[in-house]
């Protein structure tokens, strides 16, 4: 069976924050993920977890200064000491929601940035970052972003992401797939997800080209999730979309799938 979480910063956003995690545990998710949990007391959060009896399954380190448009720091020269001092804040986080994984983004190219060194700067930056996760049990992921949604962001190609994680050559280092993303960026993602299976720590879910419910566009998902099973794929799925309505009035998808599951 495949588990499935919600991703809390996109959904049920009919309601605080806080009240989204006891939705979440109604419409039957067993885990939750979100963009950057840092707004609020971690423990806090984890007493929600535990009421709710969710999973927290990931969530991004601090990404800079995200209003003024900063899209992650670890491949921003100069910006060393932010990122691991940041790094530190999600460590906090993560011990304490019990969450395994965090995201880390590598950021937007600054126009006549030499990509040479926003890569090397980039490899270090994740491979001390990766040290530090290690020594409590984490696994760092990275995440290649559409050029349509996140123009300028370093990591666009499933491709580049991997061959990033070969380079590092750090076992506790993997990508992030985003179907979204993926498909938006050369599509066959199928094919992509079996090339790399052993390296995917962690994968997404939206319609396309839209965003919207994965039941709408031009992705098979229902396919999809028999490929995932006959693979073994026993990570997390999480449900990165924005509902085109409401988000319980979206979720025929889910209701459909847990219906299959259940015969």
């Amino acid at each position: 069976m495949l588990n499935f979480a919600a991703n809390l910063s996109l959904l049920f956003r009919e309601l605080g924050f806080m009240d989204r995690f006891a939705a979440a545990r109604r419409a039957g998710f067993a885990g939750v993920e979100c963009l950057f949990p840092y707004a609020w007391e971690a423990n806090e959060l984890a007493r929600t977890l535990q009421h709710n009896a969710l999973h927290q399954v990931l969530f991004n380190a601090p990404p800079g200064d995200w209003a003024a448009g900063e899209r992650g720091l670890a491949g921003l020269p100069g910006r060393e000491p932010e990122f691991r001092a940041g790094i530190e804040q999600a460590l906090v986080y993560a011990e304490c929601l019990g969450c395994p994984r965090v995201h880390v983004m590598a950021g937007n190219v600054a126009p006549g940035a030499e990509c040479g060194a926003i890569q090397d700067t980039l490899l270090e930056n994740l491979r001390y970052a990766a040290h530090r996760f290690a020594a409590y049990g984490l696994t760092l992921l990275v995440e290649p972003l559409n050029t349509r949604d996140m123009p300028g962001y370093f990591l666009t190609q499933q491709s580049q992401a991997h061959a990033l994680v070969a380079s590092l050559a750090e076992p506790n280092v993997a990508v992030q797939m985003d179907f979204y993303h993926a498909q938006i960026m050369g599509g066959d993602v199928w094919t992509t997800f079996r090339a790399h299976q052993a390296r995917i720590g962690h994968i997404q879910i939206a319609g396309v080209p839209d965003r919207h419910e994965p039941d709408t566009g031009e992705l098979n998902y229902p396919w999809l999730f028999r490929q995932f099973e006959a693979a073994g794929y026993d990570g997390w799925i999480g449900c990165e979309y924005l509902p085109q309505a409401g988000t319980e009035q979206g979720l025929a998808w889910w209701d459909r799938l847990r219906a299959g599951e259940r015969r």
